[in-house]
């Protein structure tokens, strides 16, 4: 999924929690609706950093890096051509995920628990909308099973 529909996932995700939420203060200042529904798209959409990480170990190089870096406008409008078919691996990316994921939260609930329950629920849909994305994708890849199956490790 791209950044944009995480961002849209992110927001609706982050509105609601925020209002269902009870107030969140961090180090006893409140911290201002408006803030959290911010941090939550950022959450949604950064914790996809990750890839490039993914990217590196499987491939050996900063290759999907240098190109966001040359060209930033690949980043917000072309994601499609930053990665090469089975550079990160859609089950790397969800173990990445869930581990960034359960740790964040671990380390919010310290802080805040709202701000730990937001984060984990923000989080969780960003993981639900990969996996209904993936499965779309797959009901629809014409190519065969062997190269289909390097798109999934």
């Amino acid at each position: 999924m791209y950044s944009v529909h995480h961002a849209i996932v992110s927001l609706v995700v982050g509105l609601a929690a925020v209002l269902v939420l009870p107030p969140v203060s961090l180090f006893g200042a409140a911290v201002p609706p408006a803030v959290l529904v911010l941090y939550a798209v950022a959450a949604g959409v950064l914790i996809d950093l990750d890839h490039f990480l993914i990217a590196r170990l499987r491939t050996g190089g900063w290759d999907a890096l240098e190109t966001c870096l040359a060209s930033p406008r690949i980043a917000l409008s072309d994601q499609g051509e930053i990665f090469a078919p089975g550079d990160v691996g859609v089950l790397s990316r969800l173990l990445s995920h869930h581990l960034i994921g359960g740790l964040a939260v671990a380390a919010l609930v310290l802080a805040s628990r709202p701000l730990a329950v937001l984060t984990a629920v923000v989080l969780y849909a960003h993981v639900v909308s990969d996996l209904v994305w993936d499965v779309r994708g797959a009901a629809t890849d014409d190519r065969p099973p062997a190269e289909r199956l390097q798109t999934f490790r």
